[in-house]
């Protein structure tokens, strides 16, 4: 907890509404005069590189779809601006309570946010036939014996000289079959 006593919640949203959300509840804190009990509202997001059509993309996916984190000191005045912005659906919790984040999970929903190395999508999992699209054995098709996401890497099984031989490769050298 802060030192202003302002906790994290968690406002549930319609799903694509998020940034939306965002904005309404930014222009309602203000207009009714809520900035000094409301610090922040965030969208959790990361960036993910996709691999479409043999290109490389870095994309902004967002963490937890159909919710966004809000730090603030609860009280009716509070609690009125954010319930009845528009998209906003309520407060996760019990029985109508919103319940307060722990700083750990908030922690580490900020720090996988702010991560400089973008993660990389698996488009495939273990057991799926790949076929490589890039390096030294570009257009063989393997089975996917491995996957290292932490790592970005893949560990496939291909038929090399008539036998099945572990090779790793990088996730964005794979594609699925």
């Amino acid at each position: 907890m802060s030192d202003d006593g302002k906790r994290w919640y968690v406002v549930h949203t319609y799903s694509g509404y998020e940034d939306r959300v965002k904005r309404n509840l930014e222009q309602r804190i203000k207009f009714m005069d809520a900035v000094d009990r409301v610090s922040q509202v965030v969208v959790p997001t990361e960036e993910e590189i996709e691999v479409r059509e043999g290109q490389r993309r870095t994309v902004r996916k967002k963490v937890f779809p159909g919710y966004v984190l809000i730090q603030m000191l609860l009280d009716d005045k509070t609690w009125e601006v954010v319930r009845n912005t528009p998209g906003v659906t309520g407060f996760v919790g019990r029985e109508n309570k919103p319940e307060a984040l722990a700083e750990e999970e908030v922690s580490k929903v900020m720090s996988q946010m702010a991560a400089e190395v973008p993660r990389v999508k698996v488009g495939f999992a273990k057991g799926q036939s790949i076929r490589v699209t890039d390096g030294p054995f570009i257009d063989f098709v393997g089975v996917v014996d491995e996957i290292s996401p932490d790592k970005g890497k893949a560990k496939v099984l291909l038929s090399l000289f008539g036998r099945e031989t572990p090779v790793e490769l990088d996730l964005l050298q794979v594609e699925k079959l």
